[in-house]
């Protein structure tokens, strides 16, 4: 299934049509805002999309990263920067032969044209897109990145699939990890787990770490949210 194209806190409508072009160059429609600067609609992606109204006309948008991912099993968060984050670090090219090798729906997450993406946006993906480049000039803008990713993953079509595991049916929504995360956080919290000064913050950021890194499926998801539940059930022993 063609992956959604999510473009977090972008600040220019032309860079907005230009991506839209890119997409549709290689066949992908779903395009999703999160939080445009200008909003949306906005008039100067039309002129820059040069033809892919189409793209343009059924973006989505939303309030958050949080949002605009959460029926996404697999997301790829595009960045340069180390962000201290344990995550994959795949070129364009991994990351489409994995999301072409993965069951249900994937993204690729796209940061503001200015910044990118803030280490809280990169801790909600499961994998870390890098294009290599010129060190020595690694600039690109927006629209050449989402062009990149949006090439590979059409050549990819023509790939020998890696691998499949047997009898797994595709990671998670993103929202039913993030259901289970918020399951263990509360219980740990409960139990005073980050109450040690200076160790919240990271501990979750561990925690969060932990639990995307194995891309668990729906049922495994259920699994462990009925394990962590369990263990604070009235009259459960320690």
């Amino acid at each position: 299934m063609p992956p959604a194209i999510v473009l977090v806190r972008p600040q220019l409508g032309a860079n907005i049509g230009a991506c839209a072009r890119a997409m549709l160059n290689f066949g992908l429609t779903d395009l999703r805002l999160v939080a445009p600067r200008d909003g949306w609609p906005n008039p100067d992606a039309g002129p820059a999309a040069s033809g892919a109204d189409s793209v343009l006309a059924d973006a989505k948008v939303f309030g958050t990263v949080a949002e605009a991912i959460a029926d996404l099993g697999l997301v790829y968060a595009t960045t340069v920067r180390n962000r201290a984050l344990t995550r994959p670090v795949v070129t364009p090219a991994a990351a489409a032969s994995a999301l072409r090798a993965t069951p249900g729906l994937g993204g690729v997450m796209f940061g503001p044209e200015r910044s990118g993406l803030e280490t809280e946006d990169l801790a909600l993906a499961h994998g870390v897109l890098t294009v290599p480049v010129n060190p020595a000039f690694a600039s690109l803008n927006l629209a050449q990145t989402v062009l990149l990713a949006a090439y590979e993953w059409f050549q990819a079509g023509d790939a020998t699939p890696p691998e499949v595991m047997a009898n797994y049916a595709g990671p998670a929504a993103n929202v039913e990890l993030e259901r289970l995360i918020a399951d263990v956080e509360t219980r740990l919290a409960a139990a005073g787990y980050f109450n040690v000064p200076g160790r919240a913050e990271a501990a979750r950021l561990t925690l969060r770490n932990l639990l995307t890194r194995p891309a668990f499926s729906e049922n495994e998801v259920r699994t462990l949210r009925g394990v962590v539940r369990s263990l604070q059930r009235p009259g459960s022993q320690d």
